[in-house]
């Protein structure tokens, strides 16, 4: 699957953003779908994953509350809402897939498929 990540910008404190994903396979609902996000310097990180149904999200303690993880399998596109941004949120934003079942969903390991990243810089 290839997947095509956008919706990132230059946002204030305090402002919001979504992000979009789109996937290239019409079989979209079989895939686990997560983002990840890599500051300058620092390791790619867990931000939030959503359930092949859309039932089921996680979500990194630093963004519970402020993000909301999403997706239309109708559309093929999985979602990020991103509100009350802070500083410590820039980074870029990728957004990951992977049919593999019993992984761990946090981890970049469980996930095969990768997209570009957007980058999303919040300034204070």
């Amino acid at each position: 699957v290839q997947l095509q990540a956008s919706g990132g910008g230059l946002v204030q404190a305090g402002g919001s953003l979504r992000l979009s994903c789109a996937a290239s396979e019409r079989t979209f609902s079989s895939y686990r779908m997560g983002w990840f996000r890599q500051a300058p310097g620092k390791e790619r990180e867990f931000v939030a994953a959503i359930s092949r149904s859309g039932g089921s999200t996680y979500y990194a303690e630093s963004v519970k509350g402020r993000f909301t993880i999403s997706r239309d399998n109708a559309k093929s596109t999985v979602y990020l809402q991103m509100s009350s941004l802070r500083p410590e949120d820039t980074a870029v934003y990728y957004c990951a897939a992977t049919l593999r079942i019993g992984v761990l969903i946090s981890s970049t390991r469980g996930y095969d498929y990768w997209g570009q990243g957007t980058q999303v810089t919040v300034s204070s």
